[in-house]
């Protein structure tokens, strides 16, 4: 059921959200040069993927987790798309091809080895991650890899159709934050 609702919400929401999608596209053309960021990060089964995201940070930052990247490098037009979470928009492509659900554990990057054995410990791996989630709506980030993948497998084994909605709901409304940058 919850897959039915990722691919019905990810497959409107591209559509009707297009034409704002062209205008954050075309605003980051002239605030970066590049408006799309694209990252191999961890699904599945631990299988790779491509994540797909608005830029938000200069495009000569390092490839780390946000928590670990300096702010400064994060652009004007960033700051106002995370603060919205507009950022997370072009990932409805990752759902809509099933890399993806719109709530799950946020898909960590190769080189965070702590998040990933914790997560194996955990089980977290047995599901698709997530735009947002239960770390997010409670303002766990991946700086505390242990306890963000209790909280991920927690997601996991109590996610049902009504809390799948609570947490989608919870982040448009201001609740969800992803990972912060360094200040």
């Amino acid at each position: 059921m919850i897959r039915l609702c990722d691919l019905v919400i990810s497959f409107f929401g591209l559509i009707f959200l297009s034409p704002l999608l062209a205008i954050i596209f075309f605003f980051g053309l002239f605030d970066t040069g590049s408006p799309l960021f694209f990252q191999e990060r961890i699904g599945r089964n631990e299988r790779l993927f491509i994540l797909v995201k608005f830029r938000t940070m200069r495009k000569d930052t390092a490839s780390l987790a946000s928590h670990l990247a300096d702010s400064s490098a994060i652009t004007p037009l960033g700051q106002f798309l995370r603060k919205t979470k507009l950022d997370e928009l072009p990932q409805l492509w990752n759902v809509l091809k099933g890399e993806m659900s719109l709530v799950g554990p946020r898909p960590g990057l190769l080189n965070q080895i702590d998040l990933i054995e914790a997560r194996r410990r955990h089980g977290v791996f047995s599901a698709p991650p997530g735009i947002t989630g239960l770390a997010q709506i409670n303002k766990i980030d991946m700086s505390t890899p242990e306890l963000l993948a209790e909280i991920d497998a927690n997601l996991i084994q109590e996610l049902s159709v009504y809390s799948y909605f609570k947490y989608i709901f919870m982040t448009i409304f201001g609740k969800g934050q992803g990972d912060a940058a360094n200040r």
